[in-house]
């Protein structure tokens, strides 16, 4: 079986008082407390699904950012986890906070601007306080991925062409619309994003899900994706346990789901992107 990676599992403590709930929008994820899933139980899962690595994505709706759980976790299993972490980029403290993580074994950064606990759209993305912590990216060779709607493309497209260095990884795909069907044309703002390099694509539960409503089909969309993106700059993230589901059955999903694409794109999308934007998951 060909290798899995993961870039976007969470992990939840199960002790409160060394690992306080601080979560991003003030108050706490349902999936977080209803569904948590702690190191050890997230290891498991990976082995009963085939997944050999993951980047653990840090739980804003739980702890905002205090990276501790994901630091740890790494600490203790790095041959299976490498962790994307999170700081208020709007501080004048975040390229300093940005290197204490990088120390603790961290080697991603993930900015929340819209989600579960925050419904709208931020409007901080580019703002220029920002550039400080972009500029420590670039420089520490950080991957960024971005939690954001397509509403903050333009804002994102500005800070691509400003940090041409910074790999950024759109979350969800930015959360198109693809119900149309071909050509797709309600996805127009995601696929003129295929001309920057530097822009990835995290492909979760919800796109997969979304190819099948309306008249997208999984045949139509990824195969467009491809031909668009290329699979190296495609890689799958199972969004467990925030998505509803057992790892191995989000994995099925997304295996299903791209079955129509060659092997060698596959291959791409399920292990070799993730090891390209994570070095610290290759082989």
């Amino acid at each position: 079986m060909a290798k899995v990676v993961d870039i976007h599992p969470h992990i939840i403590a199960n002790d409160i008082r060394r690992y306080p709930l601080a979560p991003l929008g003030g108050h706490q994820s349902d999936w977080s407390r209803t569904r948590p899933v702690t190191t050890e139980q997230m290891i498991a899962a990976m082995d009963k699904a085939g997944v050999a690595k993951a980047a653990i994505v840090q739980a804003s709706t739980c702890y905002g950012h205090d990276n501790s759980y994901v630091a740890d976790a790494v600490a203790a299993h790095p041959d299976r986890f490498t962790g994307v972490f999170s700081v208020d980029v709007l501080a004048s403290d975040a390229p300093e906070r940005m290197r204490h993580w990088v120390e603790r074994g961290l080697t991603g950064l993930r900015l929340f601007t819209i989600g579960s606990t925050m419904p709208d759209q931020a409007s901080w993305l580019d703002d220029p306080k920002t550039y400080p912590a972009w500029q420590c990216a670039s420089e520490l060779g950080l991957s960024v991925c971005l939690q954001m709607s397509a509403a903050a493309l333009p804002q994102m497209i500005r800070l691509a062409e400003r940090f041409p260095k910074v790999r950024i990884i759109l979350d969800h795909m930015a959360r198109p619309q693809i119900e149309d069907g071909p050509p797709y044309a309600a996805a127009a703002s995601l696929f003129a994003l295929a001309k920057y390099p530097s822009v990835y694509l995290k492909l979760t539960e919800r796109n997969f899900t979304q190819s099948r409503k309306g008249k997208a089909t999984p045949e139509t969309f990824f195969p467009k994706l491809v031909a668009a993106f290329g699979a190296s700059r495609l890689a799958w993230g199972s969004n467990y346990p925030s998505s509803e589901g057992s790892l191995a059955e989000l994995l099925a999903l997304a295996k299903t789901s791209l079955a129509c694409l060659s092997q060698a794109d596959q291959d791409w999308i399920f292990a070799k992107t993730a090891q390209d934007l994570y070095p610290a998951l290759a082989d």
